[in-house]
């Protein structure tokens, strides 16, 4: 009688067990991660250790409330500054790093969903392709006033923003939304006159990161997508790639909306003025992994690969921005890593870093020096 009979045959098992773990295309399944020993994965684990300890050590979680640091930090030079959404206090340090689909290390809470800040802003920049997917808007280039009724883009020069120059941070938009004036946030010059009257010099000229316009940008989306981002980010993308039911999405409490009939909340770009994301490290590797795999989650094509490649194209303004995410252009900024690396940021030291070169992504929450941390990860590197 045969008692076993393999599943498939040893030669091809053999084969299988050769193949680089980057090369399997392993994505987790809901609700966990698997592991895989940091040497078998390719990295030197004293090297690894060691990487972590850093990372832990540089890790800054005082004081705890939010709410008083960005109030502190802000309203120094920010007229009339006030929170406007919800904060949620910070508590250790946690992170992860994942290689082929696979936990290689880990550490900290990673199931609790902090503030993640400008982390915020690439959800936006992703979830932006499949407004163009589904044809709800031209294309990057398209004016925005072409599908988006109201106020915000009307006249010069506000008629010829387009889709890329809010993606790219260029639009030079200038107005109040949600309470807020645009140069109120991160003013430009020596005095309030100088602040409130900044060079004026057109859209997709100059890059200037701001707040305002990104939460423009989430509302364009919102008047074109016909439903809340939250909902649209979790049908499309978090859903599918088995994210959990914990990470929310924000606004503030002066950006309810009506559409359709009903009220709706704009939702922000970030923490800066309150809410913004909370997302655990865990969904936030889930989401680094999807945009290293080009966009793929196992068999399935859950980005458009044409957007994630957009995504990572230098700006004219900026050649280290692209669509709200950072970009190694030159091999600049991490000069360890690949030119194609491209990564989330966000307040506080929140890092997604995304490297499909390596098939490898490190998230990190609250610490502030995050380059030197993944270059001693891309260091433990063998080979």
């Amino acid at each position: 009688m045969r008692l076993f009979r393999p599943l498939l045959p040893i030669a091809l098992l053999g084969l299988l067990l050769a193949v680089p773990l980057a090369a399997r295309e392993v994505v987790p399944p809901p609700g966990g991660w698997s592991t895989v020993a940091p040497a078998r994965a390719g990295f030197d684990p004293a090297r690894l250790a060691a990487a972590v300890d850093l990372a832990q050590r540089s890790a800054v979680v005082a004081p705890a409330d939010l709410r008083q640091v960005i109030v502190d930090h802000y309203s120094v030079r920010e007229p009339g500054y006030r929170v406007l959404g919800p904060t949620r206090p910070r508590a250790g340090s946690s992170g992860m790093v994942v290689r082929g689909g696979r936990v290689v290390a880990q550490w900290g809470d990673l199931e609790r969903a902090d503030m993640a800040f400008s982390v915020t802003k690439s959800f936006i920049g992703t979830l932006a392709g499949f407004a163009v997917a589904e044809g709800r808007i031209g294309g990057a280039d398209e004016a925005v006033s072409a599908r988006v009724q109201g106020p915000w883009f009307e006249g010069e020069p506000h008629a010829r923003i387009t889709w890329r120059h809010l993606l790219e941070q260029s639009s030079d938009w200038r107005g109040e939304l949600f309470g807020i004036e645009d140069w109120a946030d991160r003013p430009v010059g020596a005095n309030l006159g100088e602040w409130r009257n900044p060079p004026r010099p057109g859209p997709g000229v100059a890059h200037e990161y701001n707040d305002v316009r990104v939460n423009l940008l989430a509302l364009a989306l919102l008047e074109v997508m016909r439903e809340p981002l939250p909902q649209a980010l979790r049908t499309r993308i978090m859903d599918p790639i088995g994210a959990s039911p914990t990470w929310r999405w924000h606004g503030y409490e002066t950006s309810w909306v009506e559409l359709d009939g009903l009220r709706m909340q704009s939702v922000s770009g970030g923490g800066h003025f309150g809410g913004g994301m909370f997302v655990s490290t865990s969904d936030l590797a889930r989401f680094g992994l999807l945009v290293a795999r080009d966009g793929r989650w196992g068999e399935r094509q859950v980005l458009p690969r044409a957007w994630v490649d957009a995504m990572r194209v230098p700006s004219a303004p900026r050649d280290d921005y692209g669509f709200l995410w950072w970009l190694n252009t030159g091999r600049r900024a991490i000069p360890a890593a690949p030119e194609s690396a491209i990564w989330a940021s966000g307040f506080g030291g929140n890092w997604v870093y995304v490297d499909r070169e390596h098939d490898l992504v490190v998230v990190l929450r609250w610490v502030p020096e995050q380059k030197p941390v993944v270059e001693a990860v891309l260091g433990a590197l063998r080979g």
